[in-house]
């Protein structure tokens, strides 16, 4: 397998962290966001769309961190990130899609360039911004893991809900997003800075970091 991904896309974060909890080491190559290498002509042959995870595999590209974590999921199942039960399943997806779907689109490299370069936002309006999703989607998770947590978003080990948390807690500190009002993600987070895959899969471990 080769991971094409950028070292601070968190959605190439999320991938890293689902790859390393189920124990598979793949070749990466880095894609630089900054530079626009997304939009190389050997980039755009792997991903039409021209933006970062691209996991090759088999013969095949796979495209779009959702895709590829559940592809992950069905193809090597130990340990599991997803609960046995249907509706536990349901759970976890939607605490997924809370942060994938609902923040991170909102906060990414290329919507940040577009505040700058299109309507002049400086760092802190560009900060603003984040905060403005960011704040009411952890709002939101923080009342989900009361309810559903035991130490990880949901029960008591690692799932695909903590696999988009992490990068979206890393991302809101870059957005200098307080964090003091979420205690339980906080904690999450605390436990996911003492686990391996987690470590593995941080930014700036990659080798693709400056």
């Amino acid at each position: 397998m080769i991971l094409h991904g950028y070292w601070r896309s968190g959605a190439a974060y999320r991938t890293r962290i689902a790859l390393a909890l189920k124990g598979l080491v793949c070749e990466q190559q880095g894609v630089d966001l900054r530079t626009g290498a997304q939009r190389s002509a050997a980039f755009v042959a792997l991903n039409p769309q021209g933006m970062v995870p691209a996991l090759e595999v088999d013969g095949a590209v796979l495209t779009q961190s959702p895709a590829i974590l559940e592809w992950l999921e069905e193809t090597h199942p130990a340990p599991a990130l997803l609960p046995a039960d249907p509706l536990e399943r349901a759970h976890v997806r939607a605490m997924a899609a809370l942060i994938g779907c609902d923040v991170h689109p909102l906060n990414n490299l290329r919507v940040g360039k577009a505040l700058r370069e299109t309507f002049g936002a400086d760092q802190a309006a560009v900060d603003a911004w984040a905060a403005r999703w960011i704040v009411p989607g952890f709002e939101a998770m923080e009342a989900l893991v009361a309810r559903h947590g035991t130490g990880w978003c949901f029960g008591d080990a690692p799932t695909l809900a903590d696999c988009y948390l992490i990068p979206q807690i890393y991302s809101a500190r870059r957005f200098n997003v307080p964090l003091d009002a979420f205690p339980r993600l906080l904690a999450i987070d605390a436990a996911a800075a003492l686990h391996p895959a987690f470590i593995a899969a941080h930014p700036d471990n990659q080798p693709d970091a400056d």
